[in-house]
């Protein structure tokens, strides 16, 4: 017999893809969902040359002007074939594309380091997972203090741990009325799911999400895998975004410096701004 309607909790207010990882990324109106969530995402990265680290504003002493730069696809990226050139926008406005002759060079002059830029396919065929850099401040709320560690990408691909990002704009308006002088704005936490609930939620609503699936209108399903944790990222000055470390102490102090949830994808499709979402219960693998 048909199963009931799952009752709607919310709708997809944006979608966001960061082509080159911990650059500044692009707002979509809709996006392909795979297995490797939304398509492009994270698509390129920066390695250095000299210990073949993957670049990471996680790490802002070694990399202190990613977030400056902006990362955009030159034409939308197509399901099953090769993924298309990006174009980097650095911080005095000079563009440049990833397939034009001195690419490398030119970037490794701006960023005053040697770099590579790399596509995750190459990454695929390494045969073993990049390693990135995080930097913990002493934030009263941190387990470590001062201190950068090595962390491991999942293997062939320049994500820091999950395929997918889902925030909601409760848990947005939650920090703004713990710590009202931040800003508490979607582009700091680089989501790629940003959901409006149905109804007002106070608290931080995606915790109850934890191991349930999330249906993002007639085709995605996600299956939520745990809280996401945050970083020193989240302080960092972006565009007109001042630095403030009251974020990152915010998000420790009061919610165990978890803000949104990561999310595996059970089922591919498209998503588009404005789609239901529904919970249901956990089933099957991606199709």
């Amino acid at each position: 017999m048909p199963q009931p309607a799952q009752e709607i909790i919310g709708e997809v207010v944006s979608l966001w893809r960061y082509p080159v990882k911990s650059m500044m990324g692009e707002e979509l109106n809709a996006a392909e969902v795979g297995e490797r969530g939304l398509l492009g995402d994270r698509a390129y990265a920066l390695l250095d040359t000299s210990d073949g680290k993957v670049a990471s504003a996680k790490n802002p002493g070694k990399w202190p002007q990613l977030f400056q730069y902006r990362a955009a696809f030159v034409e939308p990226p197509r399901s099953g074939a090769k993924m298309p050139a990006v174009r980097v926008t650095l911080p005095d406005g000079t563009v440049l594309a990833s397939d034009e002759a001195g690419i490398n060079e030119a970037l490794s002059r701006a960023l005053e380091r040697e770099v590579t830029l790399e596509a995750a396919a190459e990454a695929q065929g390494a045969g073993r997972a990049r390693q990135a850099e995080e930097y913990w401040p002493s934030i009263e709320g941190l387990d470590f203090q001062d201190t950068v560690t090595d962390f491991e990408l999942p293997e062939g691909t320049f994500f820091d741990c999950a395929v997918v990002h889902v925030l909601t704009t409760a848990t947005l308006n939650r920090l703004r009325e713990l710590y009202p002088q931040g800003r508490f704005e979607v582009r700091r936490f680089r989501p790629n799911v940003v959901v409006e609930m149905s109804s007002p939620v106070k608290d931080f609503v995606e915790d109850a999400w934890i191991g349930q699936t999330l249906r993002l209108g007639d085709e995605v399903r996600l299956a939520v895998t745990g809280p996401c944790p945050r970083c020193v990222m989240i302080t960092l000055a972006q565009g007109d975004l001042p630095k403030d470390s009251g974020i990152l102490r915010t998000a420790a102090q009061t919610h165990e410096v978890n803000v949104g949830v990561y999310a595996s994808v059970l089922r591919g499709g498209q998503v588009r701004r404005g789609d239901a979402i529904r919970l249901e219960p956990v089933t099957g693998s991606i199709s």
